[in-house]
């Protein structure tokens, strides 16, 4: 079985892309520096539980920092990467510039010049739906430009594709791109709106609609998310023997380098989202409708069709199901006798 490094391992996504690789086999070196840009907390609690397996090495390190990172891919020893790490969020990109070059950046060029050094054969990373920025037609695809961000985030994660092409043309590195849509499950980020909407509405505080609710998302179960990196990591990059240059395909190169939508292919009104968690609860959401936020925008849809094709894979939990086990779980961490460490 491989050896593979899980960059943002205490997060979200990386907790369950490792409880995965572990179940099958693998050998995770798991990577986080356990920043408070949310509960630290809960971040302690799946590091605890990724702990408990004889198949996970933990490094608590900033991928910022240079000399640390060049210590660890030298005896690491891992065959894959899967970069998850990453400072997350449209608004707080905002009030917060530095944050996202420091990790999202300056990290990631550490990854990539670990990955150039020391013989890794597949780099796996996280991108963004938010890269999509002012695009408007529908579904989103990654054979469509993406030069518009509206966001420091998005323009961060649109920077992290093209440098890792680069690595891909210049050394030949394997590099697969993720653009993930709105991934929302148990153990999720506390930022996000079914978490921020689920605990206001269980302690009696109206919840913040935003563009008075006219939105819709891509809303992407976290099991399907990880599904498909399991799928992408075992099946490195190839280079495209018909890309031209004349009619360059922004989705793919003549270098070993692909990007792929990760969204479950089917875009569900906030509103409606808000009645399934108002089903779910019993409780009825007193609602505070603002304007749009700066850098968001108004709707997101993911055409997955390469990834069908490559991969013979396509997200499918319905909200409703993905809804009820995210407040199944919401309701057993956080129940006020529970431990938070199940």
């Amino acid at each position: 079985m491989a050896r593979i490094m899980v960059t943002g391992s205490a997060g979200f996504i990386g907790y369950h892309l490792s409880e995965r690789l572990i179940a099958r086999g693998d050998t995770v070196v798991g990577v986080d520096n356990l920043n408070a840009y949310y509960d630290v907390a809960l971040k302690h609690a799946r590091l605890e539980r990724l702990q408990r397996h004889d198949g996970f090495e933990f490094h608590r390190l900033d991928l910022a920092d240079r000399e640390a990172m060049e210590h660890l891919f030298r005896t690491a020893d891992v065959t894959a990467v899967v970069n998850l790490a990453a400072q997350a969020g449209v608004r707080y990109s905002l009030t917060n510039p530095h944050a996202y070059i420091d990790s999202n950046i300056v990290g990631f060029i550490n990854v990539l010049e670990g990955c150039r050094h020391n013989g890794v054969e597949h780099l796996a990373y996280a991108s963004s739906s938010s890269v999509y920025g002012a695009n408007t037609t529908t579904p989103f695809s990654v054979h469509d430009n993406v030069d518009h961000p509206l966001s420091l985030y998005a323009a961060s994660k649109k920077a992290n594709e093209l440098m890792a092409h680069t690595y891909s043309h210049l050394y030949g590195l394997s590099v697969t791109g993720l653009r993930f849509f709105t991934v929302y499950g148990p153990w999720g980020r506390p930022d996000m709106a079914m978490f921020l909407f689920t605990k206001a509405m269980l302690e009696g505080r109206p919840i913040d609609v935003f563009n008075q609710g006219d939105m819709q998302r891509d809303f992407t179960y976290v099991d399907d998310i990880v599904e498909g990196l399991v799928h992408v990591v075992d099946k490195p990059a190839v280079g495209n023997p018909k890309w031209d240059g004349a009619h360059p395909d922004p989705g793919t190169s003549r270098a070993p380098y692909r990007l792929y939508n990760i969204g479950n292919n089917s875009p569900v009104e906030l509103s409606y989202l808000i009645e399934v968690i108002e089903r779910e609860l019993g409780i009825e959401a007193t609602k505070n409708l603002l304007p749009m936020q700066p850098g968001d925008v108004p709707a997101t849809y993911a055409d997955v069709d390469d990834l069908a094709r490559d991969f013979d894979f396509r997200p499918k939990t319905p909200i409703e199901v993905g809804v009820r086990r995210f407040i199944e779980w919401y309701r057993e961490f956080y129940a006020p006798v529970a431990s938070h460490l199940p």
